[in-house]
């Protein structure tokens, strides 16, 4: 058979797992990169790495490797390739591309086009007709990476990311990846516990992943055998023969590998989840084979007949679930669990938070670094024997914030503090005046002005003042009883300067973001307050989220949509709280949309609303944004809106992504699905709050785009002009 050069996907951090995996799968000749491993074999290779990797994304099967120096190399490079020896002119295909440093082409929709161009021309001139596009399941799926100047282009074999088994039908709450499950297991040693019969237990098993990971790879059952298309399914050189020896195979090893799967068991306090679970297990077909239950983790306990052998969880981690003063009682409860009912035993964990991992009170081995989705995790890997135990002495953030709310009501504030309370009082003899000329009732006063104090410290004015104070998570070269020091002098100045009870105080810790975002909740309290803006109603919470539902800096960007709105169509994408919404009624629109992921946000958004004199109409839809608005723009019969304002996050996870939506990466895709919901002679206003991003203006050149951050920034937050970017697009004359 001949010969391919091949590459297989991973996330970071996984690589050595896949090189490792490949060796046992017979093939030799490999090379580990960066998120892959290079490697070469004959088709039966390549089939094999698509049904048996645990930890892959996607195997490409390289056709060629070329330099491209301008958008007429790219073309050129993939016309080079008889496309007809892989598809027939009546087929279809798809295409993925991605470019890293090329000074030749940065935008992945633009770049994907030329690709789907080059193919499209050669097939036309030949034969006349034409392959259509077909993204859901394409005879063929073209992959181009382009790094620097140099492309390579390759046909997807996987099809879709590997990680998708085929066992997995009910979407619930922070789902974890099945490669990543895999990787955990195989990086604490179950293949070997399994060979000894070791019992497995996972205690807060959500749908079932990690049983379900854990019983594959114990029974010898390949990843891919569930799965009913791959990427080669419709491909002209698939050997159909060839791939039904290697699933033949696959079955046989795992019928006799069932056969002798130790004891898997399941537990959640979850019903919906424990239901997911056994769907999931049923799908795979080893419903016989894994224990689900649902119980809380202080009642997880093994039988007695049940080998001692691996406790494995991937447990909420604040970024993910709840409220983070839970989540670390939650960790001591498992700690207890563990010390108490499971000596002898080995466990393992993935946190993202090392402080989570200290809570356990068990001394872990050296923590393994792996990556869910963007968000950096450590895998913690626990003996749990009496000798590792130690009783817990670091403070959650919760509980700093309340020692330090203590201490402000005492003789121990910061010797320091009346510096503060001086540069407060300038502050506020600023921005109060300035505030009381514009009719500001809300505002910025103090964004660590100080090094010293490291806060942000935002004034709302409603039928009481609140004071809204984000201490920003000082850095570990800073003594932590320091910092504590000058937090209860700042708590204990605030007040007095403001001359408002220490009630109306409210203070969280604003810790340096990594897949999260603003939304991260903190409690269930469920105390509104309103307030005023530009003569808009709007609710505010400072207990339940990191904010408050309002974002301050955004106020000239809203007051805009206000003065632009009467009589027009407005589209609120990511729309959080609605307040951009409120602003549009009010102002006058006939009509408008406000889409967010969330229903505590559209419900929030809704009695936003609910406050507000209004006319029109205003409808609210609860979506993923990313899938709403792409399929929005593939609508035939499209809506259209006069005014549009597109404030995404950073990051966010879309299920119809394998990796998570990078607002600089996907910016301009995004961008044009907006743009092809805009009406004619209508505005679209494309805000961002990531510090580093640049619009890439080259793959807008057909709209007229003006940079208008500079008049969006308000006085209050002009000491840190780089809060937010705001560009205003329109369609050109």
């Amino acid at each position: 058979m001949p010969q391919f050069q091949l590459f297989a996907t991973t996330p970071k951090a996984m690589e050595t797992l896949l090189n490792d995996e490949l060796h046992t799968l017979g093939i030799t000749e490999t090379k580990a990169t960066l998120a892959g491993v290079a490697f070469s074999g004959d088709l039966a290779t390549a089939y094999r790495a698509c049904l048996w990797s645990r930890t892959a994304n996607r195997i490409l099967l390289v056709l060629s490797t070329f330099t491209v120096n301008s958008q007429e190399d790219l073309y050129k490079g993939v016309q080079a390739i008889d496309w007809f020896s892989h598809i027939n002119p009546e087929d279809t295909f798809a295409v993925s591309f991605s470019a890293k440093n090329s000074p030749a082409i940065n935008n992945t929709h633009f770049g994907a086009l030329k690709v789907k161009d080059a193919v499209v021309d050669q097939m036309r001139a030949r034969f006349q007709t034409r392959p259509s596009i077909n993204t859901e399941q394409p005879h063929i799926r073209i992959n181009v990476y382009l790094q620097g100047e140099t492309a390579q282009l390759s046909l997807d074999l996987s099809g879709e990311s590997l990680h998708r088994r085929g066992y997995r039908d009910i979407n619930i709450q922070a789902p974890m990846k099945e490669n990543l499950a895999a990787a955990m297991l195989l990086r604490c040693g179950w293949p070997k516990i399994a060979a000894q019969q070791g019992s497995l237990i996972d205690p807060m098993c959500g749908s079932g992943t990690l049983l379900l990971e854990a019983a594959m790879i114990a029974a010898d059952y390949a990843p891919g055998l569930l799965r009913d298309y791959f990427g080669f399914s419709g491909w002209k050189q698939h050997d159909a023969d060839c791939w039904q020896r290697l699933r033949d195979e696959a079955l046989q090893r795992k019928r006799i590998g069932i056969s002798k799967l130790p004891v898997i068991v399941g537990f959640d306090q979850n019903r919906q989840t424990v239901n997911a679970a056994l769907t999931h297990i049923a799908n795979a077909g080893l419903q016989q084979k894994i224990h689900v239950e649902r119980r809380d983790i202080e009642d997880a306990k093994p039988a007695e007949s049940w080998q001692p052998g691996l406790i494995v969880c991937n447990p909420p981690y604040g970024e993910r679930l709840g409220n983070t003063q839970e989540t670390a009682e939650l960790y001591k409860k498992m700690g207890n669990t563990l010390k108490t009912r499971f000596l002898g035993w080995q466990a393992a964990l993935i946190i993202s938070d090392p402080e989570l991992g200290f809570r356990l009170g068990i001394r872990s081995q050296k923590p393994i670094t792996l990556f869910n989705g963007a968000l950096e995790c450590k895998l913690l890997r626990l003996d749990i024997n009496e000798r590792n135990f130690f009783i817990p002495k670091a403070q959650s953030p919760e509980e700093r914030i309340e020692q330090a709310q203590e201490n402000s009501q005492t003789d121990h504030a910061d010797a320091h503090a009346p510096m503060f309370a001086n540069r407060l009082q300038k502050n506020l003899k600023k921005f109060a005046k300035w505030a009381k000329q514009h009719g500001i009732s809300c505002y910025r006063l103090y964004d660590a002005d100080l090094p010293e104090y490291a806060v942000a410290i935002d004034i709302y004015q409603g039928e009481q003042t609140w004071v809204n104070v984000q201490e920003y998570e000082p850095p570990k070269s800073i003594d932590q009883h320091k910092a504590d020091q000058r937090l209860a002098g700042l708590l204990a100045e605030l007040p007095k300067v403001l001359c408002i009870a220490p009630e109306q105080v409210f203070l969280k810790i604003r810790k340096k973001q990594k897949s999260t975002d603003q939304y991260e909740k903190y409690a269930e309290l469920g105390q509104f307050h309103r307030i005023e803006e530009q003569g808009c109603q709007l609710l505010v919470n400072f207990t339940d989220y990191l904010d408050t539902g309002l974002f301050l800096d955004h106020r000239p960007i809203r007051q805009l949509i206000q003065q632009q709105a009467r009589g027009k169509r407005f589209l609120n994408l990511f729309a959080y709280t609605g307040s951009a919404t409120v602003h549009a009624a009010v102002g006058g629109a006939i009509a408008s949309t406000t889409v967010d992921m969330s229903n505590t946000y559209i419900n929030w958004a809704k009695n936003n609303l609910a406050l507000n004199r209004h006319t029109g109409e205003h409808e609210f839809i609860q979506a993923d944004c990313l899938e709403w608005l792409a399929q929005a723009a593939e609508d035939t019969d499209k809506r259209q809106y006069d005014l549009i304002f597109l404030d995404p996050p950073t990051f966010s996870n879309s299920k119809r992504m394998d990796d998570v939506f990078d607002i600089q990466k996907d910016h301009i895709q995004l961008i044009r699905h907006a743009l092809s919901l805009l009406a004619a002679d209508g505005v679209l206003y494309f805000s961002t709050n990531f510090r580093r991003f640049k619009l890439d203006s080259d793959a807008l050149a057909e709209f007229v785009v003006q940079d208008i951050s500079a008049s969006t920034i308000p006085e209050d937050f002009a000491r840190n002009p780089k809060i937010h970017y705001c560009w205003r697009i329109q369609h050109h004359a």
